[in-house]
């Protein structure tokens, strides 16, 4: 058995465990002031809590610290993530502190510190057969697609690297990521602050293209 196998089957698994435990102690003190703050500033819920795809595209409960309103307009319609999203919303992006209770789904396994990032439930129809690769391992806080321009690469882009990471993915591959993304945050590098601002929503956007496949046969094009 070679090493990335033994890696892969229980090394990143508990380094995993025992890292986000440690962090979690070590976070504490940050994590509360950040409850704190949420609660002042937004009220409840403190935590936003969300469906989405994990390994083998078992769902789970991800956890946030919220950063929106739940704004609506004069018709009762919510606003959009954009309007929504709180000037402590976007100090917790940039600074990605949004993303600390996620420790909590790393020691309940559902996440790891890297690999994929978990995917909305409603986009399970749109992924191509090679992109269902990336459902082979555990999604991560941050991964390969992330530090190759953070968030602003397409969702092809997105995708191939999160194939390229679950056909190499090491302990290697894992440190440089981790230390990579390390510097990107603290240099406010490629994050994505304002929801919407880079690109469509998956599902739209392969519907769209789909859609335009379709007419263009039909048009004979």
């Amino acid at each position: 058995m070679s090493r990335t196998s033994l890696y892969e089957r229980f090394g990143k698994r508990l380094f995993d465990l025992v890292a986000a435990s440690l962090a979690s102690i070590v976070f504490l003190p940050l994590l509360l002031l950040v409850a704190c703050a949420v609660r002042v500033m937004l009220g409840t819920p403190v935590i936003f809590r969300q469906r989405r795809l994990g390994q083998h595209k078992r769902d789970f409960v991800l956890f946030k610290f919220r950063t929106m309103t739940d704004g609506r307009d004069a018709t009762g319609a919510e606003l959009s993530d954009r309007e929504r999203l709180t000037p402590l919303g976007r100090l917790l992006r940039q600074w990605s502190l949004d993303e600390l209770p996620q420790l909590w789904n790393i020691v309940r396994g559902d996440m790891s510190f890297i690999g994929p990032r978990p995917m909305l439930l409603r986009y399970g129809p749109y992924f191509t057969e090679p992109e269902q690769k990336r459902f082979l391992v555990r999604p991560g806080i941050t991964g390969l697609a992330q530090i190759n321009g953070r968030n602003h690469a397409n969702w092809d882009q997105r995708f191939k690297d999160d194939v390229t990471y679950v056909e190499r993915h090491s302990f290697a591959l894992d440190l440089r990521i981790l230390i990579k993304t390390i510097r990107l945050v603290l240099a406010f590098s490629g994050v994505e602050v304002d929801p919407g601002s880079v690109m469509l929503d998956l599902d739209a956007e392969r519907s769209k293209v789909a859609s335009t496949g379709s007419h263009a046969k039909c048009s004979g094009q």
